[in-house]
Parts: C-alpha cells; structure tokens; sequence
C-alpha cells in the first residue's frame, strides 16, 4: 500500500500535514509499512536541510555536543541539577503547564463574530496566524485601526485581508502578512453569514520582529 501526502501548499501547511500524529498513525496502525517520505520543494527544506538532524537513541550524547554539560540539565544527559538534586532542574527552568484553553479555543454563536487585537510595535513586523474550525467553515479578516480610532466595528478599519470562508474545517488554514505599519490589528473571525449554527474555532497568532531586529514586541 501505498500513502501520498498532498504537499502542494507548500511549507504553509506543512506542519498541518506532516506532524507527530500523522507520524504517530503510520508507527501504530500501518508497522514498517512507511517506507521513505519524500518531501518535494518544500521551503523548509531549501535552506534549512542542513541544520536539521534526526536523532536516535544517542540524543544525549549528540546534545553535548552542542551545550556544555555544565550547562546542560542532567535529565537530558548533562550534569546540571537544581541544589536538591533534582535533575530537571525546574528552580531554572520554566517547564510551563497547561494553557488555559480560552486562550485558542473559542466558540462563535451564529450571526456573530470574534475579534482580537495585536499590537505591532514596529513596521515590517509579521503577523501570523494558524487556526482550525469544527465541523463547518469558517470566515477569516484581517484589519487596521487607524489612529485615533478605537471602534470596534470593522467597517471603520482599514481592510488588510478581506474577510473570506475558509474550509478550515477540512485543513487548517496558516498564514502570514508583513506588516507594512506599525498600530493595532485586528483578527476577525466571522460567523455572522450562519443563522443556525455556532462554531468552534481553534487558532495561534504571533507578531514575529522583522530580521535582525533587537528590540522586543510585548
């Protein structure tokens, strides 16, 4: 048998296609049954092929090689520990927990829309944004205030992205724009065109610094 993943939107849906859980239903379900996956000018692997390494049991060893292990936590094969001993270390690190899920999980009641507001500090900033609808599509926007403007009505913004139905629901959308001017911009995502159904709506948004940028964007 053979599989063929659909590549053809290029690196924007990447991750959405090829992840750990595709990987993970091919290892479970199909046993060395994946033979090679070829990735065909994919733009990750244009000038990035080199810096990617695929490890195996030796990880940690392969880690030293990089980090000092002074400097490295012991639970990843270093010999730094926290003053109790504790090789993860977690007095120094951040492990993080769980996200509360207000913050990408949301629900559109129909005839309604959601909006979210960034700030871009400084120009040629990039906003970027994945997300995934349940069930049915889902309309997407992206807006500028102007100065001095602190409705909310989309009408009174400048039209960055026309507001567009997506089939999200089907795969998930990913994508970016340079912004041109710094200010507030606004995701809109937009359920008013139903008059029966509410939809769910999971997403990411980050403000990338342009390139060699040293500031920082709060």
């Amino acid at each position: 048998m053979s599989s063929r993943l659909n590549l053809h939107r290029t690196g924007k849906q990447f991750r959405a296609v090829l992840n750990k859980y595709i990987l993970t239903m091919f290892e479970e379900n199909y046993p060395e049954n994946l033979k090679k996956v070829l990735l065909i000018k994919c733009e990750l692997f244009n000038n990035k092929q080199q810096k990617i390494a695929v490890l195996g049991s030796n990880w940690k060893e392969v880690l030293r090689n990089y980090v000092d292990a002074d400097q490295l936590p012991a639970v990843y094969g270093g010999s730094m520990t926290d003053p109790d001993g504790n090789p993860l270390c977690k007095t120094m690190l951040r492990y993080g927990g769980i996200v509360p899920k207000s913050y990408y999980f949301i629900t559109i009641s129909r005839g309604s829309s959601y909006q979210l507001d960034y700030e871009v500090l400084f120009p040629n900033c990039v906003l970027r944004w994945q997300f995934a609808s349940e069930g049915s599509d889902i309309g997407f926007g992206l807006f500028l205030k102007t100065k001095g403007n602190e409705t909310k009505k989309v009408e009174a913004m400048q039209e960055i992205l026309p507001t567009e139905r997506y089939n999200s629901h089907l795969v998930p959308e990913d994508g970016s724009y340079t912004c041109e001017e710094s200010g507030i911009y606004v995701v809109r995502f937009d359920n008013t065109y139903s008059v029966l159904h509410s939809k769910k709506v999971s997403f990411t948004v980050d403000v990338l610094l342009p390139e060699g940028h040293t500031g920082k964007q709060s």
